[in-house]
């Protein structure tokens, strides 16, 4: 993902002033970071609370697209407050899969008053992604929880375990492959057909050409939070 961050980033006029990677990050501080208008965090869950922290310190806005720490965002919303920070994240910077996040959301709503489908999700990445669920999958279920009154939590089932469910639980099926960017898939079945929407990431340069609009759009806002709804506007 960097390396394709830089090469959009670049295209749009924009200069890398600094990269960090697991070979020099024990070796940055703060004030490294000032150089930069603003940070683009794309790692791993482990790290990126700390990565966060440190852009926060050295007062740098920042677009993160790590996802599997949401279970900090309380703190991390603390911490920007105090810090009088910028920071936006999201679980997928693509406009396609945004458009996508919207339309389950209105699909969703029509498929309350339908009890007869079944909803459930699937998703299939790359084998080096760490999270499962991915974090896009987490936000089309949080659409379909928010709308679907029959359904009361999501559960997640590797492709190759498959366990029962009970009604009132939404799966989120998983599967890793070699080479794969990201498919996400929503599917309500009934016994008389199958209505599905999807997304297919043909490569990573949504992502990254989404990020880089994202840091286009933190750059010099302070004391805030913001979503990929607030950059795209759906």
């Amino acid at each position: 993902m960097g390396h394709i961050i830089e090469e959009v980033a670049l295209s749009r006029g924009h200069e890398i002033v600094l990269k960090i990677d697991v070979d020099n990050r024990k070796d940055i501080k703060p004030e490294d970071l000032k150089a930069g208008h603003v940070a683009i965090e794309f790692t791993a869950p482990a790290s990126a609370i700390d990565n966060i922290n440190l852009c926060l310190e050295a007062g740098v806005p920042v677009v993160v697209g790590t996802t599997g720490w949401y279970e900090k965002l309380d703190d991390v919303k603390k911490r920007v407050a105090d810090k009088n920070g910028g920071l936006v994240y999201a679980s997928n910077y693509s406009v396609g899969v945004n458009m996508l996040f919207a339309m389950n959301k209105i699909l969703a709503k029509w498929m309350n008053g339908y009890p007869d489908y079944n909803v459930e999700l699937e998703e299939i990445h790359h084998t080096q992604k760490l999270d499962s669920p991915s974090g896009t999958a987490i936000t089309l279920a949080d659409g379909i929880l928010q709308n679907i009154k029959r359904k009361k939590g999501w559960q997640k089932q590797d492709i190759n375990q498959p366990k029962p469910l009970s009604d009132d639980i939404l799966k989120i099926v998983f599967d890793r492959r070699d080479g794969v960017p990201g498919i996400h898939k929503v599917k309500y079945t009934s016994e008389i057909d199958e209505i599905q929407i999807s997304h297919e990431a043909l490569n990573r340069k949504g992502f990254a050409f989404g990020a880089v609009i994202a840091a286009e759009f933190i750059e010099n806002k302070k004391n805030g939070i913001y979503t990929a709804a607030d950059i795209f506007g759906f």
